[in-house]
Order: structure tokens, then sequence, then C-alpha cells
């Protein structure tokens, strides 16, 4: 593999980022663009569209095993290339719907493609290419993530000038043309071209050091151990609060803000503007992570996601301002975690078996993002409003936070050696 002045690891980077651009963009916050002209055309209830993220995110965690398994087999490249086309047929099914059967078929074959171009792939094949950086890299590809929030104002007009179902197609489209080019530049281990982690050079042996120094070691842990370990489980629990709150609140933006008075384009910046304030959480999160204690740095991120689900459920009371102010505690927040759950993963079980490990925890997360979206659905038409619906969603934030800040320390070093 020819060597590049710039470490080609962060080549890795800079097509996971711009394919989780594209793909988040239209699949994870997209959908809120085309939720109400869907419900307006077929009178579907909002619980009854909701479903459709939830199969989706069932579909992906019943996927993510196999697909975090397969992505440390066989490497990334395949893997994302097979799931841009999967993901493109599905989001053309899409445009020719007809009834709610076919409805969460569509979003069934769109969840069977995002599984294997999304995060597992993309965090797994970038978490081999570093170590000590890897909080700071893999902040940067999941600003990808972030700025397909800007998508959603471009969906919002694509769909109100040529209607949804053109829309679809579209987008379909576009998932061939960007993302399968995009495929053709990711590796799999820097080890298998010539690399070391970070693009350091020399042994990718544990330094030996002085005589008395203890140093720390890249561990790998097997799944098997993984899963029978505390931090697994505590880590399993608390992202899938996160997901649950998450994927609520993604869904849920545009139809609560216009539930509240706001016009459909002013939404739909909100909404895009969402994730594009999780950016700075994502890279300085991830920045700090690699410095300093890791676990805390989450704790704190799901702090703000509380605090910002708060001032989320006044919004309609007390104007502007207080969106401003949620969108830069939750976005941040937000963030912080898209990051730190990697890099924690990684710190405890290191990077041998990382997609395999990853795809287990995102299986048990989709148990939170299918409940979120249906639960705020169902309390939208069973009282007709959301107000304290994102109450009660930031009790179950402060849970996560309490999970994340008792996790165990982690302790990964080589024994001193004994002076002679």
């Amino acid at each position: 593999m020819k060597r590049w002045t710039v470490f080609y690891g962060w080549w890795v980077v800079v097509a996971c980022s711009s394919a989780m651009l594209f793909t988040s963009g239209i699949i994870h916050f997209g959908f809120t663009a085309v939720f109400e002209p869907i419900a307006r055309e077929f009178g579907w209830g909002y619980a009854q569209i909701s479903l459709a993220a939830s199969l989706r995110g069932l579909e992906i965690g019943l996927l993510a095993p196999v697909t975090g398994l397969l992505v440390d087999r066989w490497g990334p490249r395949r893997l994302i290339f097979g799931g841009a086309i999967v993901t493109g047929c599905g989001l053309i099914l899409l445009s020719r719907i007809n009834s709610l059967g076919m409805f969460y078929g569509a979003f069934i074959l769109i969840a069977v493609g995002m599984s294997t171009c999304s995060h597992t792939v993309m965090m797994a094949a970038v978490s081999n290419w570093f170590r000590k950086r890897a909080g700071i890299a893999i902040g940067v590809m999941a600003s990808g993530v972030a700025l397909g929030g800007l998508m959603i104002p471009v969906i919002t007009v694509l769909i109100d000038l040529l209607d949804w179902r053109r829309a679809m197609v579209i987008l379909g489209l576009g998932a061939w043309i960007i993302v399968i080019p995009l495929s053709l530049v990711v590796r799999h281990r820097p080890e298998q071209y010539g690399y070391l982690p970070d693009g350091e050079i020399g042994s990718a042996e544990v330094n030996p050091g002085r005589v008395g120094e203890a140093q720390t070691a890249e561990v790998n842990i097997q799944p098997g151990k993984a899963l029978k370990s505390r931090p697994f489980w505590q880590l399993a629990s608390a992202l899938t609060c996160y997901a649950f709150v998450i994927n609520a609140v993604v869904t849920h933006i545009m139809p609560y803000l216009s539930s509240v008075g706001v016009g459909r384009m002013s939404s739909s910046l909100v909404a895009g503007a969402l994730p594009v304030a999780s950016i700075g959480g994502r890279i300085g999160f991830g920045w700090l992570g690699d410095k300093h204690n890791k676990r805390l740095a989450s704790a704190a991120g799901f702090l703000l996601i509380g605090l910002g689900l708060l001032l989320f459920d006044y919004a309609a009371r007390d104007g502007s301002w207080t969106l401003l102010l949620f969108l830069a505690l939750f976005g941040t927040g937000w963030g912080a975690n898209v990051t730190l759950r990697a890099t924690l993963l990684r710190e405890y079980f290191g990077r041998e078996r990382f997609g395999t490990i990853h795809g287990f925890i995102i299986g048990i997360m989709m148990m939170g993002n299918i409940a979120g979206a249906p639960v705020a659905g169902w309390a939208f038409d069973r009282w007709g409003s959301y107000q304290g619906v994102w109450f009660a969603f930031s009790g179950v934030a402060i849970a996560a936070m309490v999970i994340m800040a008792t996790l165990p320390k982690v302790d990964h070093t080589v024994k001193p050696l004994e002076k002679s």
C-alpha cells in the first residue's frame, strides 16, 4: 500500500465521516421531515408511524452482533459497499408504498442496509487505526453524523418541491452514488498495510520500558469474557437509556415544535441544528476523554442531556431562548456520548474484537431505541400534547448519568519488572 504523507487512518476517518453524514442525514435525522407528509396522506397515527423507526431500530439491533462479528473477520469495506446498495433499494421501495405493512417492510429493508454502513462498522474501522488518539479520531468521524442534521432542511425542501415520494427516489440514488465510492477508501487494520495505530513507527509489542516502571498495555478481551463483566452491562444499561431518549427526540422534534405553533421550515431548521450542535460534544469530549477520565466525562454528558430535556419541555412556554439553551445543552451531551461510548468500549475491551463487542452493545441499546419514539408518540395520541413527556425523559438521562459515574476503573497495566 502506498505510503501517504498524512497517516492513512485519517483518510479512513474522512471516508467514514462522509458516508455517515449522508446515511444518517437521510435515515436517522431525515425521518422527522417525512413524518407529517406521510401522516397526512394516509391518516395514520403518530404512534403507528413512529413504530417504523422502532422496527428500523429492532432490525439494526438484531443484526448488530452479526455485523460486528463480520467486520472483525472481513473488514469494513465489503459491508459498507453492500449496505449502501440495500439502503438505496429500501428508500426507493419507500417511495412506492401504499399500505402500512409495506411502509414497515421498506423500513426493515433500510435497516438491513444501515446495519452494515453505520455506527458499528464505521466505529470499528476507525478504532482499528487509532489508539492514543482514538477519542479525537472517533469524534471527528462522529461529527459527520452530526452534520447529517443539515440534510433535514434539504430533505424538507425536496419534499415540499417534488413531494415526498420523488424525494425518496432521489435519496435512494444518492446512497449509491455517494456511499459506494467512499467504501472503497476504507481499510481494515493498519498492520495489514505496514502501519501501526496512530501512525507510530516501530514494534507493535508493548515497549518494555525501564526496570521497575509500570506501563499501559493494549488489552484485547474476548466477547465471551466481556459479556460476563460488570463494565459491559453498566455500559449497555446506560446506553439503552441514551437510545431511548435520543431516538424519541430526533423522531418527534418536528411534530413537537409544530404542535406548539412553530412553522414547518422553522421546525426543520431547529431539527437540523440539533445534531450540528452536537459536534462540539463529539470532538471536545473525545479530546477530553483522551486526556482525562472517560467515565466522568460521559456522566457529565448525560447530565447535560437531562438539563436540555427540561428546557425542551418548557420550550412552548418560554420562547426561542429556551430552544437555544436546549440545543446547546442537549446537543453537547448527545455528542459527548456518541464518542465516549466507543472510546470506553475500546478502553475496557481493546480493539481486536471491538466490532463484535460493539455489535452486542448496539443490539442491547436498540431496546431503548425501539421504545423511545413510540412512547412519545403514544403520549401525544393519548393526551394531544407532548408536555410532560420530555420532563419524564430527563429522568431517564439522569439515571444513565448515575450508571456511568459508578463504572469501575480501567486497569490494564503490565506489572513492573523486578530489579535484578
